[in-house]
């Protein structure tokens, strides 16, 4: 190997050492010259309250009112002016046997936010709470108005009017005619005869 055969090497392993420092020494650099936010550290992301409200109520069916009761104080932490705000303590009024306090905080949550189908989910909760069926029925089905997708609305609105003898969908009522008329023409196996025979 020649002198100059052997430059040329020394300088192809110089320039490659270089290469793979390089990216290194470039990304230290840039995570030195980042600045953190002026409270310092990383800011933390509110979770959706939506997630938060159906958390809590899913630590209430498991009956963990303590675990609710703490969701529903995230929501009810929110700033006053939203909606979300209302939604818990309202939340938390029904859980402490409040269910006139419920049911002002529901009608605040519902005035602020409208179009928010947990609000008037709220609001029939806490309508029912205080015996007010009627009410808590037309909240529900607003509820399920606003988010197709909201089945407990539309459970709990069907559980609130089987009781009474209003109707409270296609598919129930088609049952309960099937129940007092077994002989009606609905029924599968009932042949009925167009002439009356």
């Amino acid at each position: 190997m020649t002198r100059r055969t052997f430059i040329i090497a020394a300088a192809l392993v110089a320039v490659s050492a270089s290469r793979t420092r390089s990216p290194s020494k470039t990304r230290a650099s840039r995570l030195r010259r980042r600045r953190l936010p002026a409270g310092g550290g990383c800011r933390r992301r509110q979770p959706d309250p939506r997630l938060v409200f159906l958390a809590a109520q899913s630590q209430q069916k498991l009956r963990r009112p303590d675990d609710a009761r703490h969701a529903y104080e995230r929501l009810a932490a929110r700033p006053a002016a939203d909606p979300w705000s209302a939604i818990g303590r309202s939340a938390i009024a029904l859980l402490a046997g409040d269910a006139a306090g419920g049911v002002q905080q529901a009608d605040q949550a519902v005035a602020g936010g409208p179009s928010i189908a947990e609000a008037h989910l709220q609001r029939g909760l806490a309508l029912s709470a205080a015996q007010n069926m009627g009410d808590a029925a037309a909240a529900f089905q607003k509820a399920s108005d606003l988010d197709p997708t909201c089945r407990r609305a539309l459970l709990r609105r069907d559980r609130l009017l089987e009781g009474s003898n209003a109707p409270t969908s296609p598919r129930r009522t088609s049952r309960r005619s099937l129940k007092l008329a077994p002989q009606a023409p609905e029924r599968g196996e009932v042949a009925v005869d167009p002439c009356g025979r």
